[in-house]
């Protein structure tokens, strides 16, 4: 039996993410080491959007909301893949939460997934001036700092800012003290 059988055979004949059964083939889930196990059957439709994620329809991938729960690892790494793909759309998000994947495919999942770089996280301050590590900016508010006693006044240079993983934070020494500051309350200097 040939292994595009046997995968029709576990499919039913049937795309295993959204259930299609017309122009049916084979999609290795990268990476894969061409074995049945991380190989799954999709149809057309799935496959053009999974090789050009710019194209992607988010409700065809409402069909994720079955598919993530099937018993075969490579379909649920796909689901996975894709409902992150996804996120911003707001649905994915609470399936996400519902998933359940094993420590083994959870890592196989994560590991064909692009990296989350800190340079997609864009820091801007008052104006929309994009902040970058190391910058100088300049308060536009007067700002109380909790747990330190005392207020940043309203045109205090910050130097060196240091970015976080939040967008809207900043932080940086005012007074000798090291405190996030919201980037809306900023301009760079």
């Amino acid at each position: 039996m040939t292994i595009e059988q046997s995968l029709l055979d576990r499919s039913g004949s049937k795309c295993e993410l959204c259930g299609s059964e017309e122009q049916l083939s084979t999609y290795e889930v990268p990476p894969s080491d061409g074995s049945t196990d991380q190989t799954i059957v999709v149809c057309q439709t799935c496959k053009n959007q999974i090789g050009e994620p710019d194209t992607m329809d988010a409700n065809h991938w409402r069909c994720l909301n079955d598919s993530m729960w099937s018993p075969v690892p490579a379909v649920q790494v796909m689901a996975y893949r894709l409902l992150n793909a996804l996120r911003a759309e707001g649905w994915p998000q609470d399936l996400l939460d519902m998933m359940y994947l094993e420590d083994e495919t959870k890592a196989w999942a994560e590991a064909g997934m692009p990296d989350e770089d800190e340079e997609t996280i864009i820091h801007k301050d008052s104006n929309g001036t994009i902040l970058q590590e190391g910058d100088d900016v300049t308060l536009i508010k007067d700002l109380d700092v909790k747990g330190a006693g005392f207020t940043a006044k309203r045109g205090t240079l910050v130097k060196n800012i240091h970015l976080t993983d939040n967008p809207l934070h900043i932080e940086g020494k005012v007074n000798g003290t090291q405190i996030v500051l919201v980037a809306a309350f900023l301009k760079k200097a």
